[in-house]
């Protein structure tokens, strides 16, 4: 089974739906990740078919929570994710991209080029300083993060960023729901309340995944 036919039936397990051309295009970005990961480091996960299930699959859980016009900020997206997959799958979406590390940022530059995606920014920086850009103060719609940093500090640096009537989703392993309870009083302090759940696994792998969502309270 080549990688568009194991993305396409791990999507399909997942009820998540995507035209050939999506597949294909989001293999190609796959593939240009781990081609440049040869050189520099930017995943941990080298094996194509893990990378397809780890990277891909993941990312895209979010789908059923995104509109596809929004305004969405990534914060700490590393090689990409899940920002670049959703970007492929939402062309609508206008994708605000950070990180710290200069060198994935400098991938996801090349990577957006390659594909030809419009409307995304890939900023290298820190999160903190992000309300201060002219481009930011507006807020965003959406703010996600996969893997980041604690929800608590996830949720400090993504408020400022947040767009009235905004959402902010964490994207977090098994222990999700743990770092839910133990947030409670900082979530409660920036006026945050958490509104869904999501708790899912992977296909093949059975990896436990907690999607959370937040709204101001």
């Amino acid at each position: 089974m080549n990688p568009s036919e194991l993305l396409e039936r791990q999507l399909a397990q997942m009820n998540i739906g995507l035209s050939r051309q999506t597949v294909d295009a989001l293999v190609t970005f796959l593939d240009e990740l781990l081609r440049w990961n040869r050189r520099i480091n930017l995943t941990a996960i080298t094996d194509p078919r893990a990378a397809v299930e780890k990277h891909l699959t993941d990312s895209l859980t979010l789908l059923p929570l995104l509109r596809g016009e929004e305004r969405v900020l990534d914060l700490g997206s590393g090689g990409g994710f899940p920002c670049i997959p959703l970007k492929i799958a939402l062309p609508g979406l206008r994708v605000f991209s950070v990180d710290a590390v200069q060198k994935k940022i400098v991938f996801q530059r090349h990577a957006v080029r390659l594909l030809g995606l419009d409307r995304f920014e890939a900023f290298h920086g820190r999160a903190e300083d992000l309300p201060q850009l002219p481009g930011c103060a507006a807020g965003f719609d959406v703010v996600l993060s996969r893997a980041f940093t604690s929800l608590a500090s996830f949720a400090a640096l993504a408020r400022p960023c947040m767009a009235p009537g905004g959402r902010l989703v964490a994207m977090k392993g098994a222990d999700g729901e743990r770092e839910l309870t133990e947030a409670r009083e900082q979530l409660e302090a920036l006026g945050l309340l958490c509104r869904e759940v999501r708790r899912l696994r992977l296909p093949d792998s059975g990896a436990e995944r907690t999607l959370l969502v937040f709204m101001e309270s």
